[in-house]
């Protein structure tokens, strides 16, 4: 099975490479020399994600942000905010953990985030659901989203079982 972290650590540095590149790349009329370091660190940041120092490539592209910030470049890309960098960063890696699988692993993946959709669009529904319960769907299906960006198939499962069996005692139909 392929490393789905180690997809998701390459993918926050690969959204970086293309944020940056494409700023970089376009004509803003900002600091010329402010552009020219900016433009060194993301060589930086390539040339050590390329020799696989992953920890100095990304103390690289957080320097660029700083960088970006000191000198007041007011069409630099801003920070994103955490989930939102998770978020991409999912994205980015999801697309390629789809080039190393199956068809069929693909598949059993996506009918895994299908159903978890599905019931958890179903337990929405209820009127009369107390804060704790849904507290507890909410849990269930954020372990179950993280199994899944983690190709890890067997969590998924597990998840979507103890999600099923809060269905049978609510009288959702999963």
């Amino acid at each position: 099975m392929p490393d789905a972290y180690g997809f998701l650590l390459d993918a926050e540095l690969s959204k970086a490479f293309d944020v940056w590149s494409g700023y970089l790349n376009s004509r803003t009329g900002e600091d010329a020399g402010a552009r020219a370091r900016l433009r060194d660190l993301l060589e930086a940041a390539r040339t050590a994600a390329a020799e696989d120092e992953l920890a100095h490539a990304r103390a690289l592209v957080a320097e660029i942000y700083d960088e970006a910030e000191t000198a007041g470049l007011p069409w630099a890309p801003a920070r994103p905010a955490p989930e939102e960098a998770d978020r991409e960063a999912r994205d980015y890696a999801k697309d390629e953990l789809r080039k190393v699988f199956t068809v069929r692993r693909r598949e059993e993946l996506d009918s895994i985030g299908i159903y978890l959709s599905v019931t958890r669009r179903r337990f929405r529904a209820l009127p009369d659901l107390d804060a704790a319960t849904r507290r507890d769907i909410d849990y269930i299906c954020a372990r179950a989203g993280m199994a899944l960006d983690l190709a890890h198939e067997t969590a998924a499962r597990r998840e979507l079982e103890r999600l099923e069996a809060l269905a049978r005692r609510l009288g959702v139909k999963p």
